[in-house]
């Protein structure tokens, strides 16, 4: 399933896949894969978008 609460969280905070990558130290390629679904990231890559977004894990990875 598409992860489109993160990027739109990321789109608000004017940053591009490459800017977030950057910020938590994976590839923009990660990026990619965990907006379009193709990707699980670790609880730990969980909490470091989060944190760099200014928000909560069920803001962005919750699925309703």
């Amino acid at each position: 399933m598409k992860n489109l609460k993160l990027k739109a969280a990321r789109a608000a905070k004017d940053l591009s896949q490459q800017d977030l990558a950057a910020a938590v130290g994976v590839t923009r390629q990660t990026i990619g894969m965990i907006e379009a679904g193709n990707y699980n990231p670790s609880l730990q890559l969980c909490i470091a978008i989060c944190k760099t977004l200014g928000m909560t894990l069920d803001q962005l990875f919750w699925e309703e």
